[in-house]
């Protein structure tokens, strides 16, 4: 009928000749032999499937090496009846993320100061050998300040994300959601919610959408409306300027950085005050709901670091290419308002400085020092700096910080592109080889006091902490609740405690 056709071939012909564009005499005949040899398409397929498998098993078990999948259940129960141990278990979870938080300082500080001293001697370079001008300055003190902080915080972004990958790749991350179930439960949420708020930790935004996991509604919305609360990528550079500029580099036992305590303690109490947010909250929606926790604990298995490594590539590529072009915008922007003012201001501030330069005896780089000053203290950024600052200063902060804030709202990580465009316009030619973090240590008030006090400092890393400093965030949750109402209250209920929460503090440490 078909000379020359393979058994294997002919089978295959049996099996699928209808889907064969064969002509119609061809096709009856192989429809008769079917019927005299009754042949059973499912069961032949499936004798073929199983020959083809034990082949396969039988190769495979002459050149092939692997682990018994009994070996790895029972090495994988053992580990749990440690690592999810009631008591054990929360302590090597404290341990676990105690070092994760260490080592972002540990192993980020080398290549963080070589970028710092990068920039600090291109700046001094490029204003040694550049002409004054207009666009000159704009480079130097707009485009290259910008650029050196965003760049400065990027060995700690793929630190962060690299080990929060192996967390993940290991198994491990599936756990902590286990092992949380319980505190979850209590505050409204359920083990679930763990993933969206370890998510924040990362980015507020995609945690919010892997909330819609979560079945239970009220449990839902409750989850979105703290998981912001979580200390996300883009506040790291914020906490780490501060952090090191006003708390001591020491170590206690050797190896327990006292700086890595205090950037842990920002992480535990934002979680902290994201429980108790929710427990309040639970009160007021009124949502009712069986509630429901499945999860399925995947094997322990070594960690792919190839994919360590893409992931710390591309969240690098994420923040220089997209936060970083909102940086790179706002310092430019920043650079204008900077450096031009109200025409009659700048006029009689230009006229009143002259006037100090033709004294006799007159000390020009004192003066050219007190005129950089208070030129940017008239400029636009000044003039909008100084609104706001009735409000602000109750919790230790000043005009300049005061633009950080409002900068903030695109991005809270353009803090640190602010701060290094103010106080690079603000110096004078040979200051600008000095690193961001020397400007702001020698920051001072007009009384002479400094202005980053280590209770200034805590205050603001509080307030950058609880703040709804994100328009992305509010526009995500309002399209994952389709309604205003719920993006206006997360604002609303985060700038109060942030602002409460950030004036105790300077209370307290003042």
């Amino acid at each position: 009928m078909l000379p020359g056709l393979s058994d294997y071939r002919a089978i295959h012909y049996l099996i699928n000749h209808e889907q064969f564009a064969l002509p119609v005499a061809l096709q009856a005949q192989i429809e008769q032999v079917e019927t005299d040899h009754q042949f059973n398409h499912t069961k032949t397929q499936a004798e073929e499937i199983m020959g083809r498998y034990q082949r396969i098993r039988q190769i495979m078990q002459k050149t092939v090496v692997e682990a018994d999948p009994l070996a790895k259940k029972m090495f994988t129960e053992r580990l749990d009846n440690l690592l999810l141990h009631r008591t054990w278990g929360y302590l090597i979870l404290l341990s676990v993320l105690f070092l994760l938080f260490q080592s972002i300082f540990w192993l980020a500080s080398y290549p963080m100061d070589a970028i710092d001293w990068t920039f600090g001697e291109l700046s001094g370079w490029l204003g040694s050998v550049l002409p004054e001008a207009w666009w000159s300055d704009l480079l130097i003190n707009g485009a290259v300040a910008g650029l050196g902080g965003i760049l400065i915080f990027v060995p700690q972004i793929m630190i962060l994300f690299g080990l929060i990958t192996l967390l993940e790749d290991s198994g491990y991350m599936a756990r902590i959601s286990f092992l949380t179930d319980k505190l979850m439960r209590k505050v409204g949420l359920n083990g679930k919610s763990v993933m969206p708020m370890i998510s924040g930790f990362a980015c507020a935004v995609p945690a919010i959408m892997t909330a819609r996991n979560i079945e239970n509604s009220k449990e839902r919305l409750l989850t979105i409306l703290v998981t912001p609360l979580m200390s996300c990528s883009a506040r790291l550079p914020v906490f780490t300027i501060l952090i090191s500029l006003t708390v001591p580099n020491k170590y206690f036992l050797g190896f327990l950085s006292l700086q890595g305590l205090v950037m842990m303690f920002l992480y535990v109490f934002g979680t902290a005050m994201a429980l108790m947010i929710a427990w309040i909250a639970k009160w007021f929606i009124n949502i009712k709901e069986k509630s429901y926790f499945i999860l399925e604990l995947p094997i322990y298995r070594a960690p792919r670091w190839k994919n360590v490594g893409h992931t710390m590539i591309e969240k690098a590529r994420i923040f220089v290419f997209d936060a970083g072009k909102i940086i790179m915008i706002i310092s430019l922007v920043l650079w204008v308002l900077s450096t031009y003012g109200p025409p009659t201001q700048m006029e009689q501030l230009n006229a009143r400085y002259e006037q100090l330069r033709q004294q006799p005896n007159a000390n020009a780089e004192e003066i050219d020092k007190q005129y950089q000053a208070d030129h940017l203290a008239n400029s636009y950024a000044g003039v909008m700096g100084k609104w706001i600052e009735p409000v602000i200063e109750p919790l230790g902060y000043d005009w300049k910080i005061g633009i950080a804030l409002i900068t903030s709202f695109a991005a809270r990580e353009v803090f640190v592109g602010t701060m290094a465009t103010l106080y690079s316009v603000g110096a004078d030619a040979d200051e600008n080889d000095q690193t961001l973090r020397n400007k702001m240590q020698s920051a001072v008030r007009a009384d002479g006091s400094k202005v980053y006090t280590l209770a200034t400092a805590l205050s603001l890393m509080v307030f950058y902490l609880l703040a709804m400093q994100c328009m992305s965030t509010l526009a995500i949750v309002k399209r994952e609740t389709k309604s205003w109402k719920w993006p206006a209250i997360q604002l609303g209920y985060m700038t109060v405690l942030a602002y409460s929460m950030s004036w105790l503090v300077y209370q307290i440490f003042s």
